[in-house]
C-alpha cells in the first residue's frame, strides 16, 4: 500500500503508576480518580438525562475532549486508566474533558422503571448536542470504544460541524445479521449478562487465559453497573443498523466522516475485523489506522502509554502539539505542556500559528514545525 508510514513506540510503562494488573482486584483502586475537578452533572435531552463527568471549562474556541464507554462499562471502568496516565494528563490538563456515560450506566444508577424504552444508537447520538450546548462547546475531540465508537461516529455523521476529530476504538461499523443476532440470543440463554459482555470486550484467548484483567472486569461489570440497565444497553447496541458510511468515490453521493480519524484496534481483540471495515469505509486522507501489537480487547487499558503517543501524534495532525519531553530520555519530570497551533499553510501568519485559540482548525496540509507530523494526507498504518 502506498503512502503507508510506520511508527514505533518505546517500550510499554505499567497500566498505572504505581499498580499493576493485580491491584485492579481492589475496587476502590480501580474506580479511582486521580484528579479531585471533576464536577458531575446530569443533563436533559430530548431522549432523557445523561451523567455526565468534566473537568475544566472551555477556553475560546479550543475544542473539549468528549468520551463515550462501551457496552458494559461506564467512563470509570473504560477510560480511568488511560487518562490518569500520566503522559495523557500532561495532554488533557491543556483541555476540557468530558466524560458522557450512556443513560442508566454509571456506577450508582438507579433502576429503569419496567417498560422504559431505552435510546436507540441514533437516539444516543441525538443526545450528545445537548451536551454540547449545556458547557458551550464549540466543537468535540471524540474518544469512543465499542458501542461508544459506533456512537461518536454517528454524531459526526449527523452533526458534522460540532465534531473537529474522533479517535475510535474497537469500532464495529456493520449491524447484526440474522445469524449473529440468533447467535447473541442463544449466547444470553447459555451464559449470565456479565460472561456474555466479556466475550464482547475480550478476545477467545484473553477469556481463556482468565486473566486477573479479565477477573477484574467480570466483578466490576457485574458489580458496579446495574445489570437490569445493562441488559437495556446491551439489546440496543446489538440491533444496531450499518454504520452508513461509504469511502469517498466509491458510490453516489457517498457518507464518510468529515474530520479526522484514528482507528485503534488490539492485534488481539475481537472487534479486528470490524476496524479493518470500517478502515477501507473511510476517507483515506484523514484516516490514521492503529493496530497495536500485543494488545488485546481493551488497549486503553493494557496499552495507556503507546496509546498517549498515538493520541499526541493525531492532535498534532490536526494543528496541535504539546512540548513535552521525554522522561525516558531526560531522566526528569515532564514540565507542564503548552498546547500550540501549527500552521495551516506555509502562507499562515505566525500569530495563527502561536495560538491555541484561534479559528476551527482543519487538517494540516502542511507544517512550518519539525516537531509534529503536520500532514493527515494518507491512510497511515501504524503497528506498534
Amino acid at each position: 500500500m502506498t503512502g503507508l508510514q510506520e511508527l514505533r513506540f518505546p517500550e510499554e510503562k505499567p497500566l498505572l503508576r504505581g499498580q499493576d494488573a493485580t491491584e485492579m482486584d481492589n475496587p476502590d483502586a480501580f474506580l479511582s480518580v486521580v484528579d479531585t475537578d471533576w464536577k458531575e452533572h446530569d443533563i436533559e435531552t430530548p431522549y432523557g438525562l445523561l451523567h455526565v463527568v468534566i473537568r475544566g471549562s472551555p477556553k475560546g474556541n479550543r475544542p473539549a475532549i468528549l468520551t463515550y464507554h462501551d457496552v458494559g462499562l461506564n467512563h470509570k471502568l473504560c477510560f480511568n486508566t488511560f487518562f490518569n496516565f500520566e503522559d495523557m494528563q500532561e495532554i488533557t490538563k491543556h483541555f476540557v474533558v468530558c466524560h458522557v456515560d450512556a443513560p442508566g450506566q454509571q456506577v450508582g444508577a438507579s433502576q429503569f422503571p419496567q417498560g422504559y424504552q431505552f435510546p436507540s444508537m441514533e437516539q444516543l447520538a441525538a443526545m450528545l448536542p445537548s451536551v454540547v450546548q449545556h458547557f458551550g462547546f464549540k466543537y468535540v475531540i471524540g474518544i469512543g470504544v465499542g458501542a461508544g465508537a459506533y456512537v461518536l461516529a454517528k454524531f459526526a455523521l449527523i452533526f458534522p460541524d460540532l465534531v473537529e476529530g474522533l479517535v475510535l476504538m474497537n469500532i464495529d461499523p456493520n449491524g447484526k445479521g440474522w445469524i449473529d443476532w440468533a447467535a447473541t440470543k442463544l449466547s444470553g440463554l447459555t451464559s449470565t449478562l456479565p460472561d456474555t459482555v466479556l466475550s464482547h470486550l475480550f478476545s477467545q484467548e484473553e477469556l481463556v487465559s482468565n486473566t486477573e484483567l479479565v477477573q477484574s472486569y467480570r466483578q466490576q461489570i457485574s458489580n458496579v453497573v446495574n445489570q437490569a440497565n445493562l441488559q437495556l444497553f446491551w439489546n440496543m447496541y446489538n440491533s444496531r443498523r450499518d454504520l452508513d458510511i461509504n469511502r469517498p468515490g466509491t458510490v453516489p453521493n457517498a457518507k464518510t466522516l468529515r474530520c479526522p480519524v484514528m482507528l485503534v484496534v488490539g492485534d488481539n481483540a475481537p472487534a479486528e475485523d470490524g476496524v479493518v471495515e470500517c478502515n477501507s469505509k473511510l476517507d483515506p486522507t484523514t484516516t490514521t489506522f492503529l493496530k497495536m501489537a500485543d494488545s488485546g480487547g481493551l488497549p486503553q487499558v493494557t496499552q495507556p502509554g503507546k496509546l498517549t503517543e498515538a493520541f499526541k501524534y493525531f492532535l498534532q495532525g490536526m494543528g496541535y502539539i504539546a512540548h513535552l519531553k521525554d522522561r525516558r530520555l531526560s531522566g526528569g519530570a515532564v514540565p507542564s505542556a503548552s498546547m500550540t497551533r501549527l500552521a495551516r499553510s506555509r502562507t499562515a501568519s505566525l500569530t495563527s500559528a502561536s495560538s491555541v485559540d484561534g479559528s476551527r482548525p482543519q487538517p494540516c496540509a502542511h507544517s512550518d514545525s519539525s516537531e509534529g507530523m503536520g500532514q493527515v494526507n494518507h491512510t497511515m498504518e501504524v503497528s506498534c
